[in-house]
């Protein structure tokens, strides 16, 4: 098992469990993520805190295998599952969160961090391109300013100053994200569901341009994205040639 996954009545607290990959996520991890989050809805849970085990939240995407179309498409429905569900979900960030760490955290409602801990979309340091829905909803949730420092120069802002900004909304550890749950899990349902498909109606990815979805293919096809995989596996700056 790749998660952690602890029930208090209507509260659920999912640990990513993989610290010796500082719980970067391979295909087996979504495949769990996924069957918690359809088990949250068969129990109607009110409160998701998604967190990871020390010494990360998620440092990204496990990268054997995430080349795989199966792993992309595993990854959008976890993404997706988080904002699908009527119950509110909190990402209570303890370390980096990184690529697909940021996507996490960015999917959920709400985002509770230690003051330290580093968000960012290291994609151009790996000669790739994420998706059109991250992009917009790392617009959305972290600011569009910030969301350009982010995806197009790497930077990894710390949760600090991300609150300044709005886009964490609490500094605190796993106790405080917990302590929230519990807040919110004492408010009424049905007005939170009704918020929450309004809210994700209002932030809607609108569908990319072809020539947006043939960028991103000529990224990832690149040699400039076989060097940024090498250099990364060989912990060394890599050299991009644009080709």
């Amino acid at each position: 098992m790749n998660l952690r996954i602890d029930w208090d009545d209507d509260i659920v607290v999912v640990t990513l469990d993989r610290p010796q990959r500082r719980n970067a996520v391979d295909h087996a991890t979504l495949v769990e993520l996924r069957e918690v989050q359809l088990e949250v809805h068969r129990r109607q849970g009110r409160v998701v805190v998604l967190t990871g085990a020390p010494p990360a939240f998620c440092a990204g995407a496990d990268l054997n295998g995430v080349e795989s179309d199966v792993f992309a498409a595993a990854l959008a429905e976890v993404l997706h599952g988080f904002t699908g569900l009527d119950a509110v979900t909190i990402a209570a960030v303890d370390g980096p969160a990184l690529g697909a760490g940021t996507q996490l955290a960015v999917a959920c409602d709400l985002r509770v961090a230690t003051p330290g801990s580093l968000f960012g979309i290291p994609a151009a340091r790996l000669g790739l391109a994420v998706d059109s829905w991250t992009v917009q909803r790392v617009g959305h949730e972290l600011g569009w300013s910030m969301a350009r420092a982010l995806l197009l120069t790497a930077q990894t802002p710390t949760a600090e100053r991300l609150h300044e900004l709005g886009g964490v909304h609490r500094l605190g550890d796993l106790d405080v994200a917990v302590e929230w749950a519990r807040e919110i899990a004492r408010l009424a349902p049905l007005t939170q569901r009704a918020h929450k498909m309004a809210l994700e109606h209002a932030v809607a990815t609108i569908p990319p341009d072809e020539s947006v979805e043939r960028a991103r293919a000529a990224a990832w096809a690149s040699d400039d994205a076989q060097e940024g995989r090498m250099a990364f596996l060989d912990k060394r700056p890599a050299r991009f040639t644009g080709r």
